[in-house]
């Protein structure tokens, strides 16, 4: 597969104009030269956190506090999920992946409630089964909780956070197996930071209320940090100093629950590009190369050898079209319609109806 126009190399994402040359799932070289193509090349998002379970029940919950709309075991989310069967999870699920590959997302980690149970159930949404939609090409990386066997199924262990519980023994767990192990902290406030970061995560998920001894901490350890600041604002819960994180440590995007707002990860840029003011590429790595870091993916970034997840944006889109700085445009204001194409490990997808 050969990709032209203009394509965005590197993690400083250069643009340099030519095709990216695509051979068995990985990007085989980029070929510097005119091509007759106004498409924009870029590497396919990754979405850093995500509870797509929570897609049977968008926007579900409004005027409810955070702890009221998805605190374990019985906030509102939790709920709905124990009241929902299997076939409707599954179905509304594969609603959700089919519309993250459809705006660019290649790759996403997930938070998955419902134990070896929750973990099946995104698997089969993800393979297509029992609904009408077929397999996905999307590639999720499971963080299962709620259930002591769910590392068998599961590519690590996603902690809810911990003034919840005692996860010491699962973080020892998670160690032994070779697995990932992240955490939600300072979502709600300052309070549960530190004995999040004393469980020595692979990540920390929202750091909203981070403090300076967290932030020295932060610089100190290099752990990574996923923030999700739509969700934040959405919950009432502040935003997170993404500015300063971003000074210490890596720092990736995700949208967090479904429920609460879409899985786009183009109005999340926009968002925090906005918020932290930040140069775009940075925001721009945020979407794509510092999730796959987090989650020990080769993607992210173009370059010869890594894996082929790509996203193709019409350049001459009525939106796009006149752009003096390429990448602030797309972090700014791109969106579902100036979408072309999607390639997932090597295969095009198609584009948005979005």
């Amino acid at each position: 597969m050969n990709l032209e126009g203009t394509v965005l190399t590197g993690p400083e994402f250069e643009p340099v104009e030519g095709r990216v040359v695509v051979d068995d799932g990985e990007i085989a070289r980029i070929e510097e030269e005119p091509v007759d193509s106004d498409d924009v090349i870029l590497p396919a998002f990754v979405n850093a956190h995500t509870h797509i379970g929570d897609s049977i029940a968008k926007e579900a919950g409004e005027g409810l506090s955070l702890d009221e709309l998805v605190a374990p075991p019985d906030g509102l989310k939790h709920r709905l999920l124990r009241e929902a069967s299997r076939e409707a999870k599954v179905a509304a699920m594969a609603r959700t992946l089919r519309y993250m590959e459809s705006t660019g997302t290649g790759t996403f980690l997930e938070f998955r409630e419902g134990g070896v149970e929750g973990v099946g159930a995104l698997r089969d949404a993800v393979a297509g089964e029992r609904v009408d939609f077929g397999e996905r090409a999307i590639e999720p990386v499971v963080f299962g909780r709620d259930d002591p066997d769910v590392l068998s199924v599961a590519d690590g262990y996603g902690a809810s956070g911990a003034r919840d519980a005692d996860f010491d023994a699962v973080r020892s767990e998670t160690r032994e197996a070779g697995k990932l192990f992240g955490i939600h902290a300072g979502e709600r406030d300052a309070d549960d930071i530190n004995a999040a970061m004393d469980l020595d995560p692979d990540f920390l998920v929202h750091m909203v209320h981070a403090e300076g001894i967290h932030l020295q901490r932060l610089a100190d350890r290099g752990t990574p940090v996923v923030v999700c600041p739509r969700s934040n604002l959405v919950t009432n819960v502040g935003v997170p100093p993404i500015r300063d994180l971003a000074e210490r440590t890596t720092v990736a995007l995700g949208t967090d629950n479904v429920m609460l707002d879409s899985p786009s990860m183009f109005r999340e840029m926009e968002f925090a590009a906005k918020l932290s003011d930040l140069p775009a590429e940075e925001i721009l790595r945020m979407a794509t190369a510092n999730g796959a870091a987090i989650a020990g993916l080769n993607r992210g970034v173009i370059e010869p050898g890594a894996d082929a997840d790509l996203l193709v944006l019409d350049g001459d889109s009525d939106n796009l079209a006149g752009a003096h700085d390429l990448v602030r445009a797309i972090v700014r204001r791109a969106g579902a319609a100036d979408v072309s194409r999607v390639v997932i490990g090597g295969d095009a997808i198609g584009a948005s109806d979005d």
